[in-house]
């Protein structure tokens, strides 16, 4: 379905054709013309699904027939800072030429110059949780006449512990409003988050919890946890790939790896919640315009990296929650392009893959790389996590949850 099928002003659609788009995504043909109409939304839909001009549009346009409108009508709270920035650069994109104002809203920077932005006439605030709570107290702005919030990436928000802020945000606002909710996965602590918030929502869902796009080729590579760094030069230096994305859990082990990386000629640069703002809005610049060939991050602080055309996503570990690897990998294979996730996995992470293995319902294909084989004569290390009581206990709750799908 294109576009022009949507019920979109003639405005939205030419800064959409002079953007590239043409054919509606799912998520798009589902939930704008719900939005345009009034509805509220609870949307589960996966990252690179186009979720973001999915809700932007709508507001845009429904705000764009309010003639003489000078005060706040909607505001779109994001988890991350990277995020943010993302979709208010997209809602520029979509509003050039029309009037509209928008600000963005973040901490990390100098709250006095956000707040002389939102004195000035504004329509929508892009904001992240804290930062916009920070704002409500001290008076910056007056939500009074606010008509539609949009809690973007609900899931990533209540896993980063924003439950109490978001609560609080949102008594700040009229009740008498439009709220659409969009979320990688939809369980049941969104749904006990959401239940207050929303009025009979409309509920949509385009790709089922912990898939992937199937633009993506996955492939897990059995190594030695001192090896991996090794493999890791070994394989970008072999790919014909320009840029990739890879993935630690901890910041340490992000400052590490760049190291490594940058001691063997590779052109990386870090990105994790440590380094000061314009040091993370410098890598992520650098990395979107591919002066930086390899970007090391960690979970939370690659939450809203758009890169068009990004070949690859490399874990050099797995992550303790399965969820993240479904937004890690992502990444890559957007907007119909294909892309390969590459995984790393040491004798010590396999528990984790089969936790991974038992959400995603099926098995990721395993491979050794030549002169890189895994010593198997080495015992697995023995941790909390990998116990055997917790490996038994993991899988009793797995065959109890089938068991209740299944009744």
């Amino acid at each position: 379905m294109k576009f022009n099928q949507l019920q979109l002003n003639s405005h939205l659609l030419s800064n959409l054709a002079a953007l590239g788009y043409q054919q509606a995504s799912e998520i798009q043909q589902q939930a704008i013309p719900l939005a345009l109409a009034g509805h509220d939304l609870m949307a589960c839909a996966q990252t690179g699904t186009g979720k973001t001009a999915a809700f932007c549009l709508p507001i845009l346009q429904n705000i764009s027939q309010q003639e003489g409108a000078k005060h706040i009508q909607a505001l779109i709270i994001t988890p991350t800072r990277e995020l943010a920035q993302q979709v208010h650069q997209s809602l520029e994109s979509y509003a050039k030429g029309s009037g509209l104002n928008c600000a963005l809203v973040y901490g990390g920077v100098s709250i006095d110059k956000q707040q002389l932005a939102l004195k000035q006439p504004c329509h929508i605030v892009v904001a992240t949780p804290g930062r916009m709570l920070d704002h409500l107290k001290r008076g910056s702005c007056d939500l009074k006449h606010l008509q539609y919030l949009v809690l973007d990436e609900a899931d990533r928000m209540l896993d980063l512990g924003f439950k109490d802020e978001l609560s609080a945000l949102l008594k700040h606002l009229p009740q008498r409003r439009q709220t659409m909710l969009f979320s990688a996965t939809l369980d049941a602590s969104i749904y006990r988050f959401a239940k207050p918030w929303l009025n009979q929502a409309k509920q949509l869902e385009v790709a089922k919890a912990h898939s992937k796009a199937v633009t993506i080729e996955e492939c897990v590579y059995n190594v030695d946890q001192d090896k991996k760094a090794a493999l890791l030069c070994q394989i970008i230096k072999q790919a014909q790939w320009q840029q990739a994305l890879v993935f630690c859990r901890t910041k340490q082990g992000v400052d590490k790896l760049v190291k490594q990386l940058t001691q063997q000629g590779i052109n990386a640069s870090a990105l994790h919640g440590d380094l000061s703002q314009s040091a993370r809005e410098q890598s992520l610049a650098s990395f979107k315009t591919a002066e930086t060939k390899l970007l090391v991050a960690t979970d939370v602080a690659a939450r809203g990296i758009d890169v068009s055309k990004l070949a690859c996503v490399i874990n050099l570990e797995l992550p303790y929650k399965s969820e993240d690897y479904t937004h890690r990998i992502g990444r890559t294979g957007r907007a119909g392009e294909s892309g390969i996730a590459i995984t790393l996995l040491s004798v010590d992470d396999e528990h984790l893959l089969h936790d991974l293995e038992a959400q995603l319902d099926r098995r990721l294909p395993q491979q050794w790389y030549p002169g890189f084989e895994p010593d198997l004569s080495q015992p697995a290390p023995s941790n909390k996590r990998n116990s055997r009581s917790v490996q038994k206990r993991k899988a009793r709750q797995r065959a109890l949850g089938k068991n209740k799908r299944h009744k």
